[in-house]
């Protein structure tokens, strides 16, 4: 290989070198220039206040340990109140030492828990907790020369040597102003508060205030419910019932001066049980009463008591009624006194079959039936006209099931009451002989129809009574009783009591599909 190469970088050089490659001698380094330090930046970097040494170590020096903060002179109160507590020893412990533990001193005053334990207490302590203060009642012991004090603030009080004895921060006298000053700004407070609250109150109100009222006098003709109502309220009463395990209420009509009340028998009657009874007027006063007569087979019972001055009802004539008439029914529905309710008539002569109560047999009456309201409680009270006078006694109601309680349930328009014509009779009776006498056909029947004809069915004949006597036999169907229709077992159980005993009636029948009739001479029972 040839040792020179024309053109390499790495070519030696001319041939006035011969030796090896020797390394070029290097430059000097131009001298460090230093810009001089500013004002600016020797006021941020100087040296600290109140270092004594250099600012830079010497070369190889180690930086000592150092324990006290460059920190400006803390204020002769801020030392006394902060700084280390009577311990024995400098604040400071010498570089490694080990602080050992300290028994908890005395315990921190009230109003502060961590008083014992709070680094901030001293200003000096750059990084560890002091020894807990001593606390002797509510003041510190005397620190005052354990600590070195600093210079005197210019703007801070002198030292008058008063300042070695800190009191309590909280004392029992600061808290006594405390709580005088709280009890002046409650009452000033409470003081101020009623000065508003009576001024707003007059501000709002005016004693001598009168609204205007003038008299509008309600005009109430004649025939008016409110007319009615006050006119006829009077002679309907209440009745209260009370036996040994029972108790109940229902209303009444007064129909005579001499105490005679017309009620239900239902609401008096409790079979071998004798009830006391009250009866309590519309003027809320009450007397005691007493059952005259009663009469389960039309539900109907007098009552008497012994009071005068009795406002009685007027009886009207049930007989003259037509369906729309108006009504009002007065009593004491659910022992509501002196309840009114109004409506019309529905329906007239309308065979009802009432289920007997408290021992009683059935009941079968020749119902009036209205859409006034009525309710438990109406029974035995007075179902009043257009006129003011009594066509009927409220009796019962048409209802579609139990109340929440388990009684009967409330009104749904249906309601009937005995026609006053027929009650007036039986009222008479009991008055007179203490027992109503009926009228008897000495028949048994049932409600029936043939396809083509409605009637009631003879089930059984009572031997030797008027129907066997006429010649009726058990299959008849009778459908006519004298004028009036029969079309069920009721109808002619209404009929035949609507007549009197000993009366002659003509009995239309069908017998095999043949119609027949025959005169009979009614019996009593």
């Amino acid at each position: 290989m040839s040792d020179e190469v024309d053109g390499s970088p790495f070519a030696r050089p001319d041939d006035s070198v011969t030796g090896s490659f020797e390394p070029r001698l290097a430059q000097a380094p131009e001298p460090h220039h230093v810009p001089p330090v500013s004002a600016q930046d020797a006021a941020a970097f100087a040296k600290p206040y109140g270092a004594d040494v250099p600012f830079e170590p010497a070369a190889g020096d180690r930086l000592p340990p150092r324990h006290e903060p460059l920190l400006q002179p803390v204020p002769r109160q801020l030392v006394e109140a902060f700084a280390a507590t009577r311990t024995g020893a400098p604040f400071d412990p010498e570089p490694g030492t080990r602080m050992h533990p300290t028994h908890p001193g005395p315990g921190s005053p009230w109003w502060k828990d961590d008083a014992a334990t709070d680094p901030w207490r001293d200003p000096q302590s750059p990084f560890w907790i002091a020894g807990p203060p001593v606390f002797d009642g509510d003041e510190v012991i005397d620190i005052g020369e354990l600590v070195e004090p600093g210079p005197e603030p210019d703007d801070g009080p002198p030292d008058d040597g008063k300042l070695n004895r800190r009191r309590g921060r909280f004392g029992f006298s600061a808290l006594g102003l405390v709580l005088v000053a709280a009890l002046v700004a409650g009452c000033l407070g409470g003081g101020v508060g009623y000065w508003f609250s009576e001024r707003a109150h007059r501000i709002l109100t005016d004693p001598d205030i009168k609204i205007a009222q003038v008299a509008t006098p309600q005009v109430r003709p004649p025939g008016s419910v409110a007319e009615i109502a006050q006119r006829v309220s009077p002679a309907v009463v209440s009745i209260d019932v009370r036996t040994s395990d029972v108790a109940g209420s229902g209303s009444g009509v007064i129909i005579d001066k001499a105490g005679y009340i017309l009620t239900n028998n239902h609401v008096v009657n409790f079979g071998s049980q004798k009830p006391t009874i009250r009866v309590v007027f519309a003027d809320k006063s009450s007397a005691p009463g007493s059952v005259v007569g009663t009469d389960p087979v039309n539900d109907l019972a007098v009552v008497k008591v012994a009071k005068t001055s009795l406002t009685v009802a007027t009886l009207g004539r049930s007989d003259q009624l037509a369906v729309g008439d108006p009504v009002i029914a007065i009593g004491d529905p659910l022992g509501l006194r002196g309840t009114v309710t109004a409506g019309i008539v529905s329906a007239l002569d309308r065979p009802l079959h009432l289920s007997g109560e408290n021992g009683n047999p059935d009941a079968v009456i020749d119902a009036i039936q209205t859409d006034a309201p009525i309710n438990p409680g109406n029974s035995g009270g007075a179902l009043v006209n257009g006129a003011g006078a009594v066509i009927g006694i409220n009796t019962a109601i048409l209802s579609l099931g139990q109340s929440a309680n388990g009684g009967q349930a409330g009104s749904i328009g249906v309601g009937f009451a005995i026609p006053i014509n027929h009650a007036k009779d039986v009222a008479e009776q009991i008055i007179k002989t203490g027992k109503v006498v009926h009228a008897s056909i000495g028949l048994s029947t049932r409600s029936v129809t043939d396809g083509s004809r409605d009637g009631a069915y003879v089930v059984q004949v009572t031997a030797g009574g008027p129907g066997a006597k006429a010649g009726l036999k058990e299959g008849d169907v009778i459908t006519l009783f004298d004028t009036t229709l029969i079309d069920s077992g009721d109808a002619l159980t209404v009929a035949v009591a609507a007549s009197k005993p000993g009366s002659v009636v003509t009995v239309h029948f069908v017998r095999n599909g043949v119609a027949k009739s025959a005169a009979v001479t009614l019996g009593s029972d």
